[in-house]
């Protein structure tokens, strides 16, 4: 067994510390976070869907953690009384053109094991959400919500609780492997130990770096604003209701997606962040930007999704357009029937090509353990994710 530090406080970061723990592969463990609270960034502006595993590639670490994810996520809700409700999904489709597409997910829902998935038409779609329309969808039935906030203190109680040790507010600022240990500078001093894993989600491909692993894929950061429904408009939505996504766009699109303490958030938008960790609307940073501005995979990308950057541009400076999107879905739905709903900022991994990381990534070796590209349903997979790095570490 091996002292081991984790570097960031999100889901993923506690999920691996509390796992470190639970199976015995390291007596002692350390987990950083700048911020003062956990689940600061990423984890804390989730929208709370507890993926079911339509979309992914079958055999990906995406299906495969995605599937094992929800099994313990359920568990532990159950054990600790979390909040957890599963209202169901649909992702519609809205004319002729979309149907191939969704008997493909279909069959990647069924190759991943997606429990009670299956085609309904438009009368039971009038059924399930009788203010949505479309041709046809898919539904999925188990397809959840959860505050994943919540979720993350629990986790956080269960390694305290093991003999975990949290640190707040002290910032990780180099790693260096020394051959017997890696040495660990913070904002409160140095330290060494036997293992370090990085869940450092927005920050995750800078301290990978830091600590000599390889450049790419580098973090992106791309904005995703949402709106509220008002709370006399909530009965528009009962559960999710979703596009069938389009190839030709690198993002979803917007969706309506209830919450778990009943709100309706309608959207998110997808548009290149002034930061990092900036969630104002203006705000930026340089140092952020001229990162990105430096990096020719973002303007290989950018050249080749001009049509998809000016679809969501629109939905940034106009909220009629945002809303429109989602009037395609809910045509009953208005402008003045949403509020502000805030922002969250997504760690996209890009390649140097350009083109977008779609899978998990994580880099490495037996003493140092980067999770790189952790999107989608991350969070759903938190707990599979920690069990995975775990595993490869113990073996």
């Amino acid at each position: 067994m091996v002292r081991a530090a984790v570097v960031g406080g999100g889901i993923i970061g506690v999920a691996v510390a509390r796992e470190l723990l639970h199976s015995g592969t390291a007596s002692e463990v350390v987990l950083y976070e700048k911020e003062t609270a956990l689940a600061h960034h990423q984890t804390g502006h989730n929208s709370g869907v507890v993926h079911a595993g339509l979309y992914y590639e079958p055999g990906s670490l995406k299906a495969q953690l995605c599937r094992r994810g929800v099994s313990l996520l359920r568990e532990l809700a159950t054990q600790r009384s979390l909040p957890f409700d599963e209202c169901g999904k649909v992702v519609v489709a809205r004319d002729g053109s979309e149907l191939s597409r969704l008997d493909a997910i279909l069959e990647r829902s069924l190759a991943n094991g997606v429990p009670g998935v299956r085609l309904i038409d438009s009368r039971e779609l009038a059924r399930l959400e009788p203010h949505a329309r479309g041709i046809a969808a898919l539904f999925s039935p188990t397809t959840a919500i959860t505050d994943y906030s919540v979720v993350t203190r629990a986790l956080a109680e269960e390694f305290v609780e093991a003999g975990g040790e949290l640190r707040l507010g002290t910032e990780v600022i180099s790693l260096q492997d020394h051959g017997s240990a890696v040495e660990l500078g913070t904002s409160a001093g140095t330290e060494r130990y036997g293992l370090v894993v990085n869940c450092a989600g927005l920050q995750s491909d800078r301290v990978a770096r830091e600590s000599g692993d390889a450049k790419n894929p580098r973090v992106v950061p791309f904005f995703g604003a949402y709106f509220l429904l008002k709370a006399d408009r909530r009965h528009l939505v009962n559960g999710l209701i979703y596009p069938v996504p389009d190839p030709r766009y690198p993002f979803l699109g917007v969706h309506l997606t209830k919450r778990i303490d009943g709100a309706i958030m309608v959207g998110p938008n997808a548009f290149l962040a002034g930061g990092r960790e900036l969630y104002g609307p203006w705000q930026l940073s340089p140092k952020d930007l001229a990162e990105t501005a430096g990096f020719p995979g973002f303007w290989r990308f950018a050249a080749g999704n001009i049509p998809a950057a000016l679809r969501e541009g629109r939905t940034v400076v106009s909220k009629k357009v945002f809303i429109e999107a989602a009037r395609a879905y809910v045509p009953e739905l208005a402008v003045e029937d949403v509020i502000p709903g805030g922002r969250g900022i997504r760690a996209q991994a890009m390649n140097q090509d350009g083109s977008l990381v779609d899978d998990f990534v994580i880099t490495g070796s037996s003493k140092m353990v980067h999770v790189r590209n952790a999107p989608s349903p991350g969070a759903t997979s938190s707990m599979a994710i920690a069990e995975h790095i775990v595993h490869g570490i113990a073996h």
